[in-house]
């Protein structure tokens, strides 16, 4: 039986249970516990530098407000690189394909950073809607464009992770499709196939990381806006 190509972005289900539940639980479960030594192993070691480095990275710019949220975004990152890369191993399923899973993480945060700038600075926050020197025959049109440009961004943020999540697993089964069909009848274009396919993984598995890296800055800069 030929099955579609987008079937392997169908959520997984066995005996007509979900699986959705235990693809989320299952980067936390992978992820090494801190250890109560003076000395840690190198794994954990690693972890806490790259942490570091995110973090510092990230909340440079922003004032001291914005680095209360410093756990909130190093945990979706990591959350969100990992969920990206398991799901690039065989016989796999990638929660972050499907875009309502991606909007549960884009609305509410989003909706964190506007509710935060309406409370402490509620004139500024309202101020982006209309920038300072609009003539007034363009204030009315001009607030409806900056409102939906406001109201489109949790979309945006999970409709930019799933196009690329889902395109580039796509591709990869189309390649690995071709490679298979060539390889009785033209071995050699077989293996150029092939090797463009290593290298597509490669170029995947960036994509993942820096995907994870974008929806979390995205949202940082929201939050520059309202702090």
């Amino acid at each position: 039986m030929i099955l579609s190509f987008f079937d392997q972005f169908m959520s997984s289900t066995h005996l007509g249970i979900p699986l959705m539940a235990l693809a989320l639980v299952l980067p936390w479960i992978l992820l090494p516990t801190p250890s109560p030594r003076w000395l840690n192993n190198r794994l954990i070691t690693l972890q806490s530098w790259f942490i570091n480095r995110f973090t510092q990275q990230l909340l440079l710019p922003m004032n001291m407000a914005g680095h209360k949220w410093a756990a909130i975004f190093a945990s979706l990152m990591l959350f969100l690189i990992t969920l990206n890369m398991l799901g690039l191993l065989p016989y796999t399923f990638t929660p972050t394909t499907q875009l309502s899973l991606n909007l549960g993480f884009a609305v509410p945060l989003w909706l964190a950073t506007v509710l935060i700038g309406l409370r402490n600075q509620p004139t500024a926050a309202l101020g982006h809607l209309l920038p300072e020197g609009t003539p007034a025959l363009l204030i009315p049109g001009l607030i409806i464009i900056e409102t939906v440009s406001l109201l489109i961004r949790p979309l945006a943020l999970g409709v930019r992770l799933t196009a690329n999540l889902t395109a580039g697993h796509l591709l990869i089964q189309l390649i690995a499709t071709a490679a298979f069909v060539l390889l009785p009848i033209m071995p050699a274009v077989a293996i150029l196939t092939a090797s463009i396919l290593f290298l597509l993984t490669l170029l995947e598995i960036a994509v993942a990381m820096i995907q994870a890296y974008v929806f979390v800055l995205l949202l940082s800069l929201y939050l520059q806006e309202n702090i």
